[in-house]
């Protein structure tokens, strides 16, 4: 029935609990499980407002980029501690709920399990939350842990 199970991860407890629960899932109906962590891009603008300055200036897409890679390993990890079989990690950049949805679409994605809280800013106390977006948007069904 659900041949993909997404999965994406931010690295909060919240999104970990998420790939705990579709461990089970997918064992249930060996699926494969993909992880997915969206990193906002940062244009010039914002990244010359920004408030961290390194030693040596990065491009800002690029540590997020890094951090995106650092998030799904240690979802991984978790993944396979839970006891997952067939893992999958992906890292995008993009808005965060238009990019699962979009990602979810392209992949063909059967299930997507998500945290209800994530690592957001205040945009997702104004706008309302990325899981709320996804389940608003997606054409598949959502589980909001």
């Amino acid at each position: 029935m659900f041949e993909r199970i997404l999965v994406p991860v931010d690295g909060s407890d919240h999104a970990l609990n998420a790939v705990r629960l579709a461990v089970q899932i997918q064992e249930k109906w060996d699926s494969e499980l993909q992880l997915l962590c969206v990193y906002r891009h940062y244009g010039l603008l914002e990244a010359s407002m920004s408030m961290v300055r390194p030693e040596k200036p990065e491009n800002l897409d690029d540590s997020m980029r890094e951090f995106a890679s650092e998030v799904i390993e240690s979802a991984k990890s978790v993944a396979i501690d839970a006891g997952a079989q067939k893992i999958r990690g992906f890292i995008k950049g993009g808005p965060p709920a238009r990019t699962i949805v979009g990602f979810a679409k392209e992949h063909d994605i059967g299930l997507i399990v998500l945290g209800s809280r994530g690592i957001g800013d205040i945009e997702g106390y104004l706008l309302g939350s990325v899981s709320h977006k996804v389940t608003s948007l997606a054409d598949c069904p959502v589980m909001v842990v």
